[in-house]
Formats: C-alpha cells, sequence, structure tokens
C-alpha cells in the first residue's frame, strides 16, 4: 500500500515502473530496488517530477552519491541503471550524455577464499537444512538466492543437475548436484512434503508463481513441483483474499547462520555466505578444471569476472618461493 503522503503524481510514476519492470519479467528484487533509486532521485531534487529533469539532475544526484554518501561504485552503478531505466521505458527519454559525474571508486580487492579444511571447519558449526544450504553454496556453487529460490522442479537427483532459473543476469543454467548430497537432500525433501501435505490437508499449501502462471494454471501453487525447498516456518497471509502460503527462507537467517558459524570456527577470515561460491571456483581452479566449464557452472557472462580466482591462486606466498627459504 503506498503512503497516502506521496503526491499523486509520484504515485502513478512508481506504478508504471513497477508496470515497465513487470513487464520485462525483471525480478522482484530488482523492481524493488530500481523503485527504492526512483523514490531517491526524486526525493533529492525536492519531488520534482523526473520528466521536468535531465542530464544535468541525474549528474548532481550519482555525485552526490558518490561525494557526500560516499557509496561503493557498484551502488552508484546500481542507481545509474535504475535512472536509466527510468528515462528509457517509462519516461522514453534516452539519457545523452551525463558529462563530468563524480564516480565512486571501485576498489580492487580479492575475493574471500575459504581452504578446504576452513569450509570444513565451518560446516560443522551448522546443521539441519542450513548445512544442506552451505553445501549446495559450495558444493554446485550457487548464490544465497539462487539457492533459497529453488524449487522442487529444479532439482534432478538422479541426473545430479541443478536448473538455476533467472538467475543473475535473468538467465538460467545448469550446475552440478555433488553426488554425496543426494541422501541428505532426499531426507530433506521429505521432511518438506510432509509438511507441503500438512499445509494441503489445512487448506493451504500455495506459494507465488513466476510471471503470469498463476493466471494462466491457477491450480500450479498448491502443486508439489513448484514448492520451495527451502520453505519459511511459518505461512504468510494475503490480507485481500485471506489465502495463506509459504515464502521461500528468508536470506538474513542464513547469514546470520553462516556469520556464527565463521566466528564459532575461529576464522579471522570475515567469510560469508558468498565466500563459498568463491572456494567453490577457487578448488575448482586447483583441480586442473579449465576457466570456460567454471565461468559456465557460475553463470558469469563474461571469462574476465571468472579470472578473479586465478590471481587469488597465483597471489603471493602460493605461487612465490621466499629467498629466505634458500638461505635458512
Amino acid at each position: 500500500m503506498e503512503n497516502p503522503n506521496i503526491p499523486a503524481t509520484r504515485m502513478k510514476l512508481l506504478s508504471q515502473v513497477r508496470e515497465a519492470i513487470r513487464v520485462r519479467n525483471y525480478s522482484r528484487r530488482t523492481e524493488q530496488t530500481y523503485v527504492m533509486w526512483v523514490k531517491r532521485f526524486t526525493r533529492f531534487h525536492d519531488l520534482q517530477h523526473p520528466s521536468e529533469m535531465a542530464e544535468p539532475e541525474i549528474n548532481a544526484f550519482l555525485t552526490y552519491l558518490a561525494v557526500d554518501r560516499k557509496v561503493s561504485a557498484s551502488t552508484q552503478n546500481q542507481a545509474l541503471s535504475a535512472l536509466l531505466f527510468l528515462y528509457r521505458h517509462v519516461l522514453n527519454r534516452p539519457i545523452g550524455e551525463l558529462g563530468d559525474v563524480i564516480r565512486a571508486q571501485q576498489p580492487k580487492r580479492l575475493p574471500i577464499v575459504m581452504t578446504r579444511d576452513e569450509v570444513r571447519t565451518v560446516m560443522r558449526q551448522l546443521s539441519g537444512e542450513k548445512w544442506l544450504i552451505a553445501a549446495l553454496l559450495y558444493g554446485s556453487g550457487l548464490r544465497l538466492m539462487e539457492c533459497l529460490r529453488l524449487r522442487i522442479k529444479d532439482v534432478d537427483i538422479t541426473s545430479s543437475q541443478i536448473t538455476v532459473r533467472d538467475g543473475k543476469g535473468n538467465q538460467d543454467r545448469v550446475t552440478m548436484l555433488p553426488t554425496t548430497l543426494h541422501d541428505p537432500f532426499e531426507e530433506h525433501l521429505k521432511h518438506v512434503k510432509a509438511i507441503h501435505e500438512q499445509d494441503l490437508k489445512e487448506g493451504y499449501g500455495r506459494v507465488s508463481l513466476p510471471h503470469a502462471l498463476a493466471r494462466k494454471y491457477p491450480n500450479a501453487g498448491s502443486e508439489w513441483c513448484w514448492q520451495w525447498i527451502f520453505p519459511q516456518k511459518r505461512r504468510w497471509r494475503d490480507r485481500q483474499t485471506g489465502r495463506q502460503g509459504r515464502h521461500h527462507m528468508d536470506e538474513s537467517i542464513m547469514q546470520r547462520a553462516v556469520r556464527e558459524a565463521v566466528r564459532n570456527a575461529g576464522l579471522t577470515k570475515r567469510a560469508t555466505c558468498h565466500s563459498f561460491r568463491h572456494s567453490f571456483a577457487t578448488h575448482l581452479l586447483e583441480d586442473g578444471y579449465d576457466i570456460r566449464t567454471i565461468q559456465e557452472l557460475l553463470g558469469h557472462k563474461d571469462v574476465k569476472t571468472t579470472m578473479i580466482y586465478t590471481h587469488v591462486l597465483n597471489r603471493g606466498p602460493t605461487g612465490v618461493r621466499s629467498p629466505m627459504d634458500r638461505i635458512a
């Protein structure tokens, strides 16, 4: 529900942004992010409508983010992407040269990678579905939200394959399901199915469906194949219809669990959920797999993105023998 204090013209603009995003089948998270940046942009310019503004105002906002708010380069680029989408697809006014925008500096950092022993030690601190999620992040190279958004139909245990739908860049890809996870995975699915069947008995058991599938297949939301593999503990309720169902687990729950596991494991590295994915790629390189294969498994558009893991392998003491070792 929109804030009643927001002017009607701004509410209409935000609705137009949402509609344009949904028509293009962007993710819900992208929709939330773009709408947030449009709100911040208009607030920065005292609620002036974007149709009355152009390059100078965009320039001023992006510079403000870099200089006053000191945002990262990725955050500034995200804001720019949202505004370019607004002007191109909602206002039908392509943006020209932005001039001398002060760019946020892009830090050159290597990804945080855990050793195999560190991965093993951290995972010993986890149990149940949190252990299984961490095992998929490391064993399949999934991003956290890719893992949490998996549905029953996306995992083929017999073929040891996982299909990632609408991954980063709105692209699908296939990666492996580790054979060591077959039995734990099947046990987990038995538990999830029991929850789903109980929900159905109580008149619930529906999940949200992507794009327009809910209109095309009204009953699909209650079918087993569409259920989340990692459902949340409590059901949600639609305030308008009164229907109840389940979302997937909230990402903050897993992020908090991994943070605690890293601390309990005694690691000095600031490892996160994404560090499992970094470790997956680095350890595959160590095992001699080629960079193109790893690129496909990770879902990177450009092999240059994957190449960062070769820098992790070749840095400092792992690739060079100190001259001190020759005289000691």
